[in-house]
């Protein structure tokens, strides 16, 4: 469905703003609570529910590919979704737009909030999802599709993904009804410094400045890849949550010489490690084929998941006394993580509202990615912020385990700016902020004067990228395709495995990965359909 043009609203215009609502609830996209009150698909904390039973399908990570894979894929077979945090559901901090960025602040309690951190091996700290809905529960929730030449590149059939996207589109995606007035701010400033052209509201990858999608519907609702699971056949799909796969159950085949699935061994997050459950995959009585373990843990799940349980470099699961399987040398090679620098424009910290970016500006070689927000430090002060990341980053790191205990966060070298080709890119990203945070539409919003320069020299440039570089949490890699992947995203050399999220990147998509990584979760649970059918 192609969603109208939106026009700023101003936030103190009620009648318009009502108005607005009621013409675009009326254009296709409504405005569904919280799943929980008519939800009719199975979500249990119970692992003895599922311990024992087989499906044809068992998907690991109900994030944000996980759930429109399940979803797509229950409409056919049997689906157990198992996730290793709770439900999104209830929780003001997930669902509320009121307070954006709030879960990045919290400390980890347990294995049971909903963000978890993790610092690299650069130094630079970061989260992943521990929820139902996984990162798109707790981003800032911009959406906005991959370009036409990134679709070509990895090969996906367009119309296919066309279709896929607007799927999601009906379901979780809501054009802004009102830009905030630090959104319109940042929309002047990024125009005023030439990024150009306007493209108004567009969910396209286009250079120049636009303005978004959001998952945040029009009364400050956030629609995680959760509430795409409504889509699925109930009487198919097994939601478990706060339960965390400990390993990939295998069987070998000594006379075909060949490794197979055959399910999974797991644990309650919040239990022993040593307690283990099992479920398996079901083999169809009248057929040969059968479904697959599909690990959608993440770009660090899913490789520390693989290493865990077998398959990886030898000499790195020799270490941990873990098993060899199949050696795959790859997993966990060509971490990458878009290095970002963020600049705050305000002078100290102030009780504004948090603001999630409903902005972006793209430049000309489609390079550098601007976006603006109002971030929480604490439950009574904020910062208001520019940040932009490189889009297409050279340098690559890698991923090993820490431990053996899959609650736990591997180890992750990103190496940001290592390439000299980043640095110099950091160094124009930089420059560009800084004539961003001094523009006149900035100086005017925080009624102070224009912001002083960053830095007088190249060498002092440099400097502050290495010192100041952090994430936009777009990391990626680890399981990529054509290394630990073949195109229909099945592990080489193992039958019944595959992975599909982040961890197959070869390069963030778009603006962001969250609405291509919900596009390939219904495209490929298609893709896989088709494949039944043909067998």
């Amino acid at each position: 469905m192609e969603l109208p043009h939106i026009k700023h609203v101003h936030k103190h215009n009620p009648l318009t703003l009502l108005f607005l609502l009621f013409i675009l609830a009326n254009c296709g996209n409504s405005f569904p609570s919280e799943p929980q009150g008519k939800r009719q698909w199975h979500m249990t904390s119970d692992v003895e529910e599922v311990a024992g039973k087989s499906y044809d399908y068992i998907i690991v990570g109900g994030g944000t590919c996980g759930c429109p894979l399940a979803a797509t894929l229950s409409h056919n077979f049997s689906v157990l979704l198992i996730e290793r945090g709770g439900s999104p559901y209830g929780n003001p901090l997930v669902i509320d737009r009121r307070y954006y960025g709030f879960p990045l602040i919290q400390n980890d309690n347990h294995h049971m909030t909903v963000a978890q951190r993790f610092t690299s091996q650069d130094g630079v700290s970061n989260v992943r999802g521990r929820v139902l809905g996984g990162s798109s529960a707790i981003n800032g929730g911009f959406y906005s599709r991959a370009s036409d030449e990134f679709v070509e590149k990895v090969g996906w059939d367009k119309m296919l993904v066309k279709e896929a996207y607007e799927w999601v589109e009906s379901k979780v995606v809501f054009p802004p009804y009102f830009l905030t007035p630090w959104q319109s701010v940042a929309e002047f400033s990024l125009l005023e410094t030439g990024i150009l052209p306007y493209n108004g509201y567009s969910l396209e990858h286009v250079k120049g400045t636009k303005i978004s999608g959001s998952v945040f519907d029009g009364f400050g609702q956030r629609h995680t890849s959760a509430d795409l699971l409504e889509a699925g056949n109930p009487k198919n799909l097994t939601v478990l949550v706060n339960a965390t796969v400990k390993s990939i159950i295998f069987h070998h085949n000594g006379d075909k010489n060949e490794i197979s699935t055959k399910g999974i061994k797991f644990i309650k997050s919040n239990g022993n490690l040593d307690e283990t459950y099992e479920a398996y995959i079901k083999k169809p009585k009248n057929s040969t084929s059968r479904g697959d373990v599909i690990l959608s843990a993440g770009a660090l799940g899913s490789p520390q998941l693989l290493l865990l349980s077998g398959i990886g470099p030898k000499e790195q699961l020799r270490a941990f006394n873990i098993p060899l399987v199949h050696e795959i040398k790859e997993v966990g090679q060509g971490m990458q993580d878009n290095p970002c620098i963020a600049i705050l424009v305000d002078s100290k910290p102030e009780n504004r509202p948090p603001d999630p970016p409903q902005i972006a500006g793209i430049t000309q070689d489609f390079k550098i990615i601007i976006e603006a927000s109002i971030f929480p430090l604490s439950i009574n002060e904020s910062r208001v912020n520019i940040a932009a990341k490189i889009a297409m980053p050279f340098s690559r790191g890698y991923l090993e385990l820490n431990n053996t205990d899959p609650r736990l966060n591997p180890s992750v070298k990103f190496n940001y700016l290592e390439n000299e080709n980043d640095m110099v890119e950091c160094v124009k990203m930089t420059k560009l902020l800084n004539r961003i945070a001094r523009s006149k539409s900035i100086a005017f919003f925080l009624g102070e004067s224009q912001q002083n320069k960053l830095a007088s020299t190249e060498f002092n440039l440099r400097k502050f990228c290495k010192k100041n570089v952090r994430t936009i949490y777009h990391y990626h890699g680890g399981c990529n395709v054509g290394s630990v992947v073949d195109k229909n995203y099945k592990v080489y050399g193992v039958k019944g495995l595959r992975v599909l999220d982040g961890s197959t990147f070869s390069e963030s998509p778009g603006t962001n990965p969250m609405a291509t990584l919900l596009m390939l979760g219904r495209y490929q649970g298609l893709k896989i359909l088709q494949e039944r059918e043909a067998d």
